[in-house]
Parts: C-alpha cells; structure tokens; sequence
C-alpha cells in the first residue's frame, strides 16, 4: 500500500531542521562555516583566497547558506560582509542535538 505525505502536519523545528540539513548539504558550504566560525566575518574575496572555488561559485554557495538563516550579510558597498546568524546558529545546534539524541 502506498502512503502519501501530502497530509503530514509538520512542526516549525522539523521544517527549521530541514532547512538547515539542505544547506549543509554541500561540503563547501560546510567548509565556509568553518571558516566564518574561526574568523567571525569575511568578504567573499576573503574565500575566494583560501578556497579552489570561482567567485560565483562561492556567491551561490553564500546565497544558499543566508536562505536558509544560517549566515547573514551586510553590505558595504562594493562589497559585502558575511558572518554567522549567531541566534540561527544556536537553533541549529539545538536542532540538531536534539534529532541526533
């Protein structure tokens, strides 16, 4: 028998868990939240001299790691400053402590 998922209620923490394990999906995005832990906030220049990766690549993988509420950025134009959302930091981390227990 076939079961559809259609119907499933979800709670807010298992979509917020979802989002976070998609954006941790990728070894690079993982890689630059490493790298913001340590330094605490960077320009994307910044990566592109300590990661094998284009400029654009590193944007799109920025991109996707400040959808998901896991970084945030703040502009000075040209450029702009990516460091760790820290209060979605520790959701995530209770998040995923709580999945993995």
């Amino acid at each position: 028998m076939k079961r559809s998922l259609e119907h499933i209620q979800y709670t807010d923490d298992t979509e917020t868990l979802a989002r976070f394990a998609k954006a941790l999906g990728h070894p690079t995005r993982i890689t630059i939240l490493q790298y913001l832990e340590k330094q605490s906030c960077c320009f994307t220049g910044d990566l592109v001299d300590v990661l094998p990766f284009s400029q654009s690549t590193i944007s799109q993988h920025l991109k996707e790691l400040k959808n998901a509420g896991l970084i945030q950025g703040e502009v000075n134009p040209p450029k702009i400053k990516y460091c760790i959302h820290q209060e979605n930091w520790k959701i995530a981390k209770r998040l995923f402590k709580s999945f993995f227990e």
